[in-house]
């Protein structure tokens, strides 16, 4: 189970640290993304990590603006989002699985409950 926090309203250019807190299994023996989504339109990865806590990519929208990072004493995954833009705005979604391709759309089957994100202009 993947448990979410930490979504709210934010003016432009402000921040957000999102939240995915894992029970049941250890979230750095997985990989782990977050996505978003937007009324209307599929969820999209945006952030990943490898179970190697290496590896992290991103989608070109959030590049040098996310970060992806995991704490796992406390077995949960962060997205901080920086410098956001009114086009954040949406669901965020984290999820964990073994998958191929960390960034892939399909293959993850743990999902967290969502949290909305709005960003004011």
């Amino acid at each position: 189970q993947l448990v979410q926090s930490g979504g709210g309203l934010v003016p432009a250019g402000g921040s957000l640290r999102l939240s995915c807190a894992a029970s049941g299994f250890r979230v750095g023996d997985y990989q782990v993304a977050f996505f978003h989504q937007v009324p209307g339109k599929p969820r999209q990865p945006i952030a990943c990590m490898n179970d190697d806590d290496v590896v992290t990519r991103y989608s070109d929208s959030v590049k040098g603006r996310f970060t992806i990072f995991r704490d796992k004493g406390n077995n949960t995954a962060y997205l901080q989002m920086d410098d956001l833009k009114p086009e954040d705005t949406g669901a965020y979604y984290c999820a964990a699985d073994h998958v191929a391709w960390c960034l892939s759309r399909i293959g993850y089957f743990t999902w967290g409950q969502g949290v909305q994100v709005t960003v004011s202009s």
